[in-house]
């Protein structure tokens, strides 16, 4: 025979050097979920593992993670319900939870790159990305709210604000907000491809930022993000968003959509990230923790494909396991 492929597969070594995709650890970018309060390390039931942290435990968890390489940072806060309203006017306090964290943040890991959550559901008294009228999901109304908390978090010090809302047209509002506010060098990474997964469950009970069961109140999110049946709606909504002036484009979930991380990469002049969300986490953790696999193996094999898939950067729950297995 010519061709016998199993010669690049016969040890270690060798299967080394033909590796195609490696991971680096500036490849990743570790969520952090904040909470009021103090001396708060609270750990997420659907995440085993995950936790959320008060602003003093916070800067020591940074630290950590400084020390173990990471060199991103996407920061999301779980509001008290007494601070919640339908138009998510704690966003923009200039003393909130979001804007102190920031500020914490920068000023103990200054060179760690901070990209924060814009959304109004972690503010909302209705769980909704937007404003809820009448059983409708505000888009106009919305994207100048979600403007003017963008300003807000590059006031505190945000290097990168990451709208994850799916509001038609909010990357050039935010753009144009920020650039008129004179932070031309904050970036913006876009939720640009976000699909209603049911994957994100956990992450929902981390902060509570699920839709509320009222009457004439939307039950879900479907009118907003995109339907996972879909695929050239994803190009499209890339498409846009680098019009609009994103720095950088993002796809989640990333485990059932490595073909729309893949699609994105062939078309996007920016970096393509992804988010392996807290269910494909808490799916793998759950298998784990019942022997059905080895959980280091499945994390490794689940970043790779995502890196492999095109993703130039990765948000995971398994940000520390990824790091400590690297070094």
């Amino acid at each position: 025979m010519l061709h016998r492929p199993r010669r690049l597969r016969q040890n270690a070594a060798i299967r080394g050097i033909a590796q195609e995709t490696h991971l680096h650890a500036s490849d990743f970018i570790a969520p952090l979920f904040a909470v009021e309060g103090e001396g708060i390390k609270s750990e997420i039931a659907s995440m085993p593992g995950y936790f959320r942290y008060s602003l003093d435990l916070l800067e020591t968890e940074v630290k950590a993670l400084e020390k173990l390489g990471c060199t991103a940072l996407l920061l999301f806060v779980k509001v008290p319900d007494e601070l919640k309203d339908n138009e998510g006017q704690e966003a923009v306090n200039p003393d909130g939870l979001m804007q102190r964290a920031i500020r914490m943040i920068k000023d103990t890991v200054p060179n760690m790159v901070l990209m924060t959550d814009v959304a109004l559901d972690p503010y909302s008294s209705l769980g909704h990305d937007g404003i809820v009228e009448d059983g409708e999901i505000l888009n106009d109304a919305s994207v100048g709210a979600l403007a003017e908390m963008a300003v807000s978090h590059a006031q505190a010090g945000a290097d990168f604000v990451a709208p994850s809302d799916m509001m038609d047209g909010r990357i050039e509002a935010l753009r144009i907000a920020l650039d008129t506010s004179g932070f031309e060098n904050v970036g913006i990474m876009s939720y640009s491809a976000k699909y209603a997964s049911c994957f994100y469950g956990p992450f929902r009970d981390a902060l509570d930022s699920a839709p509320v069961d009222m009457e004439n109140v939307p039950r879900d999110k479907k009118t907003y993000q995109m339907n996972p049946a879909n695929a050239i709606e994803a190009k499209r909504e890339v498409e846009l968003d680098l019009q609009e002036g994103a720095d950088m484009v993002m796809v989640k979930p990333a485990m059932a959509y490595l073909d729309i991380i893949r699609q994105t990469k062939e078309i996007s002049s920016v970096p393509v990230s992804a988010y392996h969300v807290s269910g494909e986490y808490a799916m793998i953790k759950a298998a784990a923790a019942n022997g059905w696999l080895n959980e280091e193996e499945a994390m490794v094999e689940t970043l790779t494909a995502i890196k492999r898939a095109g993703a130039d950067l990765i948000a995971t729950y398994f940000v520390k396991e990824i790091l400590e297995y690297l070094r």
